[in-house]
């Protein structure tokens, strides 16, 4: 009988990214399915029906916050959870506490930095998950 892992949808538009959080996902027990853009992410995310979006920010044409946006308006995905990827922000926390409340006011849960700890992504992941 085949275990039914938790599905995480990846959208980033560097490969690279795609095949670093895939590869320590799918170590972890995750299923992982990758889009390059947030037209992308909103066709997968419909079809997939992840337990989890991880969405880059920044990407060229549709970027994650839009995508996001699309998806929160949808009746169909608007419950989806969805964790933004950034490259940026700042190390300050009290900039880092601005970008957790803008996430969570946004309906997101929550955000990630890309240079942050994979093992502690990966926990967040499963705790989110469960």
């Amino acid at each position: 009988m085949a275990e039914n892992k938790p599905l995480v949808l990846v959208v980033d538009d560097e490969e690279n990214f795609r095949e670093i959080f895939s590869a320590k996902l799918g170590a972890a027990g995750f299923q992982v399915e990758t889009a390059s853009n947030g037209a992308e992410s909103i066709q997968k995310a419909k079809a997939l029906k992840p337990n989890l979006i991880l969405m880059d920010v920044k990407m060229p044409g549709m970027d994650g916050v839009e995508a996001f946006m699309k998806l929160q308006a949808d009746p169909e995905t608007e419950n989806f959870r969805i964790l933004f990827l950034t490259n940026l922000g700042d190390s300050r926390e009290e900039l880092q506490e601005v970008n957790r409340r803008l996430s969570k006011e946004m309906g997101a849960v929550g955000y990630f930095k890309k240079t942050d700890d994979l093992d502690y992504l990966v926990e967040r992941i499963k705790n989110l998950v469960q």
